[in-house]
């Protein structure tokens, strides 16, 4: 587009004026409708047990004699009923979760009864008195943490399940949800800020009326350079890709117009609205279907080359100003799942990116070059020559520069520096993480959004070129239904023809429909991650057997360590000060870049090439308390008072174990295998091992028997038999924590179509012109962060859809 306003004729021939860069159009960005307001559809007797269970998991209890701040009282006193937190519940389970929501409103209605109390809690559900079997609400709170606490342990694997759940749900929601003034009352007593400052301040002082949520770029404190600074253009408030993305929910009218006035050619059938005859029809050179790093890179390079390009995005585009950096919000509005997302028994929990951008918008930065290791084993162990060609030398310099990939940092965040220190202490390995930030990125947010574009994610990259090249366009809010193809004559596989999917739209206010659009492409790429692509081809009826299995997780546990922000009383008391704060007083455990280094001491790098390595995680109020072990409600409060100071490090394993995925990413099995957990294992005792070292006074895992130690306290013969005993705890079976915000392998790499997806062109075996684009096709678990990798396969990818859309035109 030429400018920032089109216009738009509607059917009375009167001329809209659409701006996609102004704040009061942006429902053309995003779907337009006014904010959704969730109903809680649960009943009364389910409502009556799971607020028991809120305030059996967040009672209101009396505060220790040594708290003296009236927030920390506050937050002591208050249960989980008196912050509205079941009705919050209620409406996500009504709403917001995807999966495993008829077990748990099954459990909540056993619950209400008298029977289905005694059949989950045994002993701890009866009671001396009349009527000596109670429901789960009408027991005292010592017998209903005691009846939670059974059910943690229970030989019944569901009961296990059960409790994983109902902990998990209940604390995300209370330290996640925001009043009217987006704020929580346990925030201040926790030590949270909430929302980056900075952009708070930011947002008050380039515009002041605007309501909260507006996002302007982090200020310059130098007060002579902000009197000399040129007034901020609507990229920089907005991001680069404000003129190009509109969301598919818009009228008929709105969306083909738009696409016309970008080149491209549509068609609407406003008689037949059949499977058959399409509504709308839009034709292009290629359709991709997915914007994180493999679909964004293919759709920028192939724009670029003058090919006219139709990106496909089933989540939202928050253009700048529209980020909240909330933890809550963003999990249910840009990750998979609501960011609740899980394996099938619960055993794996999955973070997954769902927005414009994929992952790359809400990674942590990490942008590490698939190891040397893996490029021999992907080569000659895999027979994929492509890995140790100069090709895909090439592809990883031109990735790396586009995303002006550096390790520098100028100042450490509060994990890192422990991080950094206990391993030095221990002479441990270390590695400075190369990032696709700059090295005075002190962004503790990145999880939740990029609120200035320093973060060179695909929307600041490759998606970028998509637009400025003007040559293509990008349709959010889009979920695509199927991949079409069709067998020609003389020909001995199917040859892809486009992709379908369901336009619902609201039709100019004339009546909500939903409606048939099919894209007519030359070729077409799918690049909707590990999780969805396999599901999508296999919806498009695709047969090849090997879709959706290979699926590796990366799989992660953690271990914290407490750093209190007071001098030791000993120190105070000699005068010596030898007991100086560190980590620096005024650093918190959620703020900082969150990955800067990392340890390969555990990784085996110069061996079999699995392993595990130890980094940082990016944790705010809700995903800490709903990994951290809970042992009673008094308890996990006193573990949140030190939520701002207890850093976190987290084992990450090279998977040997697998996966499979069907036709849907909420149906997820995972097998860890031994190896793994020995591996993850051995992580756990060097993690404990460098937080010690590092000074932390208190340390623990994260296995459900809550377990912790404090240093300064021990011996060292205690801490060492504390160390042995936690590393040797098994992790399976729901014992600990497992989490993954890596997905890989589901669509593999290969050379044999009867062992492998795709060729190593990253064409589909079953379908000329269908391409992959996305870390699906990784042969193995890769052991690092994927997004370098995941580019560089993508522009190899590039390459060979190029000579395919050269032979196509050639005739």
């Amino acid at each position: 587009m030429s400018s920032d306003h089109n216009k738009i004729t509607n059917q009375k021939g009167e001329h809209l004026v659409i701006d996609l860069g102004s704040i009061d159009t942006q429902s053309l960005l995003n779907e337009g409708d006014n904010k959704i307001t969730y109903t809680n559809e649960l009943s009364s007797w389910e409502m009556d047990s799971l607020t028991a269970l809120c305030d059996t998991i967040i009672p209101a209890v009396d505060p220790p004699e040594s708290a003296t701040e009236d927030s920390v009282i506050r937050f002591y006193k208050t249960s989980a009923s008196m912050a509205k937190t079941p009705d919050h519940l209620g409406r996500m389970l009504s709403h917001r979760m995807r999966h495993h929501v008829f077990l748990i409103r099954l459990m909540l209605f056993m619950l209400s009864t008298r029977l289905g109390t005694f059949l989950f809690g045994g002993i701890h559900s009866l009671s001396t008195g009349f009527p000596f079997f109670l429901k789960f609400s009408e027991l005292p709170l010592h017998k209903r943490q005691q009846f939670i606490l059974s059910m943690s342990t229970s030989w019944f694997f569901l009961y296990r399940m059960g409790f994983i759940g109902v902990k998990l749900l209940i604390l995300l929601a209370f330290f996640t949800q925001v009043d009217e003034k987006e704020e929580n009352p346990s925030w201040e007593a926790i030590g949270y800020c909430g929302p980056d400052p900075e952009f708070m301040k930011s947002k008050k002082h380039n515009e002041p009326n605007r309501p909260l949520g507006y996002l302007t770029p982090k200020p310059n404190h130098n007060t002579k350079a902000q009197n000399q600074a040129q007034p901020k253009t609507k990229e920089d408030l907005l991001g680069p890709l404000y003129k190009g993305v509109i969301n598919v929910n818009n009228s008929q009218d709105i969306l083909s117009e738009y696409l016309k006035n970008s080149g491209f050619h549509v068609s609407i059938n406003r008689k037949n609205k059949s499977y058959q005859n399409p509504v709308m029809t839009i034709q292009c050179d290629a359709v991709v279907v997915g914007s994180g790093s493999g679909g964004g890179l293919i759709a920028g390079a192939l724009a670029s080359e003058g090919y006219k390009v139709l990106v496909l995005e089933k989540g939202e585009y928050f253009a700048r100003e529209n980020l909240s950096l909330l933890e809550g919000t963003t999990l249910d509005q840009m990750y998979e799942g609501a960011g609740i997302l899980a394996t099938r028994d619960l055993g794996v929990s999955i973070l997954a990116g769902s927005t414009l951008g994929g992952g790359s918008t809400i990674n942590w930065s990490a942008s590490i070059r698939t190891p040397p290791h893996v490029i021999r084993e992907w080569a000659h162990v895999h027979e994929l020559e492509i890995f140790e060609s100069p090709l895909y030398k090439e592809a990883l310099d031109v990735v790396c520069e586009k995303m002006e990939v550096q390790s520098d940092i100028n100042n450490e965040g509060f994990n890192n520096e422990v991080l950094r220190k206990g391993c030095l202490e221990l002479g441990y390995s270390l590695v400075d993480i190369p990032r696709n930030a700059p090295a005075d990125h002190y962004c503790g947010w990145c999880g939740l959004g990029c609120k200035d574009g320093r973060k060179k994610g695909t929307c600041e990259t490759w998606l970028k070129d998509v637009i400025r090249s003007r040559n293509g366009a990008i349709l959010t809010g889009c979920e695509v239904g199927k991949v079409l193809y069709e067998r020609k004559r003389g020909r001995n596989r199917d040859t892809a023809k486009g992709v379908m999917f369901e336009h619902k739209t609201n039709n100019g206010g004339r009546g909500r429909g939903r409606y048939v659009c099919v894209v007519e492409a030359k070729t077409t790429i799918v690049a909707c991650g590990a999780l969805n692509t396999p599901a999508l081809l296999r919806k498009s009826g695709m047969k090849n057997p090997n879709i959706g299995k290979n699926l590796h997780l990366h799989p992660v546990v953690m271990a914290w360590g407490y750093f209190p922000d007071t001098e030791p009383l000993s120190s105070l008391l000699s005068g010596t000060g030898e007991g100086k704060v560190w980590p620096e007083k005024e650093k918190k455990s959620y703020e900082g870049g969150i990955m800067t280094t990392m340890s390969t001491v555990v990784a085996e790098f110069n061996e079999s090439g699995y392993g595990a390595v130890i980094q940082t995680p990016s944790l705010h109020p809700g995903l800490f308390s709903a990994i951290m072990p809970w042992t009673s409600g008094s308890s996990m409060k006193h573990r949140m008072t030190r939520f701002s100071r207890t850093a976190h490090i987290f084992a990450l394993a090279r998977d040997i174990g697998s996966g499979t995925i069907s036709t849907s990413p909420f149906d997820i099995t995972y097998n860890m295998h031994s190896i793994d957990e020995g591996n993850l294992q051995n992580g756990v005792e060097k993690m404990l091992k460098i937080l010690a070292a590092a000074g932390a006074e208190e340390i623990g895992t994260h296995h459900r028997d809550g377990a912790s130690i404090n240093v300064k306290k021990v011996s060292c013969h205690e801490f060492e038999m504390f160390v042995k005993k936690e590393s040797s705890k098994a992790i399976k079976g729901l014992a600990m924590p497992v989490a993954s915000a890596h997905q890989m392998g589901s669509c593999k790499m290969g050379v044999d179509p009867r062992t492998s997806v795709v060729n190593q062109r990253g064409e589909s075996w079953e379908v000329e012109g269908l391409y992959l684009a996305d870390s699906s096709v990784f042969p193995t678990a890769l052991g690092v962060n994927p997004m370098v990798t995941v580019q560089a396969i993508s522009y190899c990818t590039t390459q060979s859809v190029l000579e395919y859309l050269k032979r196509k035109k050639r005739g």
